[in-house]
């Protein structure tokens, strides 16, 4: 998987790693049980500090994406996390999103085409 980071991005870059990691995930780029880098390889790899990636990462874990161990490194969760109901932060990225289109002059149908699409993309399924 190949991350790009936009220095210039308002976003923090942990938040754009986050990101990346977890459209990784959803894409099956990174595959469950996969290794993912060490905390150092990823900062130096990116030219980023340690401190940056650590973030990320144990965001990622909060979050159920990764697992964490001291011997084995982090690697992708081996089962989505236990939640069937979007959690309010989706819920709040979603309603964020749905007003940048909304003011974007972008209707509902063509916003659910657009997530339509996307979503096709994602070959990642629950078990």
């Amino acid at each position: 998987m190949i991350i790009s980071l936009q220095l210039d991005s308002e976003t923090p870059l942990y938040e754009q790693l986050r990101n990346q990691i977890v459209i990784g995930i959803a894409t099956g780029e990174l595959a469950a049980q996969e290794k993912l880098p060490t905390v150092r390889q990823l900062a130096e790899d990116l030219g980023i500090n340690t401190m940056t990636v650590n973030k990320a990462y144990m965001l990622l874990k909060q979050e159920g994406y990764i697992v964490i161990d001291r011997r084995h490194g982090a690697k992708v969760s081996p089962r989505p996390p236990d939640n069937p109901e979007p959690s309010p932060q989706l819920e709040e990225q979603l309603r964020l999103l749905i007003a940048q289109a909304t003011i974007q002059g972008v209707n509902q149908s063509r916003f659910q085409t657009l997530c339509s699409q996307i979503f096709a993309n994602m070959t990642y399924r629950h078990p």
